[in-house]
């Protein structure tokens, strides 16, 4: 039986990411909830040039929260809109709905609500969900147990209209122990998507490990690796990290304990 997803968010991520969740054959996207009022009643599946109706658009502004979500039950909410969005929902996760949440920077009190959500379901956050980038934290945690006394430096690139420093930069950099402030550094050029690099430097030597995100398709495709995984999980709060770190053998070749 397929997953069925609820989806926040319909801008350029977001649209990309309802369409691959349409062309996956283990999901059925149900709704999509924007904050815009366009398409509202539209199914994304015809916006995107899909030929059948699948998820239907719903504008934030015409949600009653109170019935909406036991009246359009899911089995995962993938959310992809703004860190306000955390406040909604409640009523999903008393109607047993899981959550997976790609927002990119949340505010301390988002992430309290977030931890709170996660004692009555199963919540999977991460800044950035795309599985390469995830594989460039692991791998560099890794590299950093080898070569405890490398320096390491971090650079994001993203498209110029990006603000802030990128909510993923900063996760690698807590992973890694370092100070956020004096080891992030950050490009803003033309239409990049999005690019990572973990730089360790040695006597004579650098390692390098770059992820790049070629198409905002990259982000569904690791949501859908998260709503699934998750389906198999209890209530508590996960990280794309762990979904694929359990699915990988440690370092000495013994399984996870």
């Amino acid at each position: 039986m397929a997953i069925t997803v609820g989806l926040f968010g319909f801008g350029r991520t977001g649209s990309a990411v309802a369409k691959e969740i349409i062309e996956d054959r283990d999901c059925q996207l149900a709704w999509v909830i924007r904050k815009s009022t366009s398409h509202e009643g539209d199914f994304a599946s015809r916006v995107l040039g899909f030929d059948h109706e699948e998820g239907k658009i719903f504008s934030i502004q015409s949600i009653d929260y109170d019935t909406f979500f036991e009246q359009e039950k899911v089995d995962v909410i993938i959310d992809f809109s703004a860190s306000r969005a955390v406040s909604e929902y409640e009523n999903a996760v008393k109607a047993g709905t899981r959550i997976v949440s790609a927002i990119s920077r949340y505010e301390d009190r988002d992430i309290r609500q977030l931890r709170e959500l996660s004692r009555h379901t199963a919540v999977l956050y991460s800044p950035n969900i795309t599985l390469g980038v995830n594989f460039l934290i692991e791998a560099s945690k890794l590299l950093k147990q080898i070569v405890p006394n490398a320096d390491i430096e971090i650079v994001e690139e993203h498209f110029k209209g990006k603000k802030g420093v990128s909510g993923t930069a900063l996760r690698i950099a807590e992973d890694l122990g370092l100070d956020k402030q004096n080891h992030v550094n950050s490009i803003r050029v033309g239409g990049i998507v999005g690019k990572h690099e973990v730089v360790f430097g040695l006597p004579n030597q650098t390692i390098r490990i770059v992820h790049e995100s070629l198409s905002r398709s990259a982000f569904g495709q690791g949501a859908i690796y998260a709503a699934k995984w998750i389906m198999g999980k209890d209530k508590g709060m996960y990280t794309m990290e762990e979904a694929i770190s359990l699915e990988c053998p440690s370092p000495t070749g013994q399984g996870e304990a």
